[in-house]
């Protein structure tokens, strides 16, 4: 299906950003390291590297919700656990 596995729809292959660890498959996954690509992610996908005080807001609550949804991600695929699990989401 065109759009997918990495393509856009034009079939052109986007790369992840080189700045986001790949998380799973890790011995131990720590808060900080969700925390850091889940910031990475909300930096890449709003063009901000630090946001307005205006937009501070709904920035700071994309990140939590990034890590939240990768926390969970990384418990359903099997990831040890760690305890962003417990504290997050």
């Amino acid at each position: 299906m065109p759009g997918s596995e990495g393509s856009n729809p034009e079939g052109r292959f986007l790369s992840m950003c080189r700045s986001i660890k790949t998380l799973r498959g890790q011995l131990e996954v720590t808060d900080e390291e969700v925390a850091a690509a889940a910031l990475q992610f909300v930096r890449k996908v709003s063009g901000y590297r630090q946001p307005s005080k205006a937009n501070q807001a709904a920035f700071d609550s994309a990140v939590e919700e990034v890590a939240a949804s990768t926390a969970r991600l990384l418990q359903a695929v099997g990831s040890p656990p760690h305890a962003a699990t417990d504290r997050i989401g």
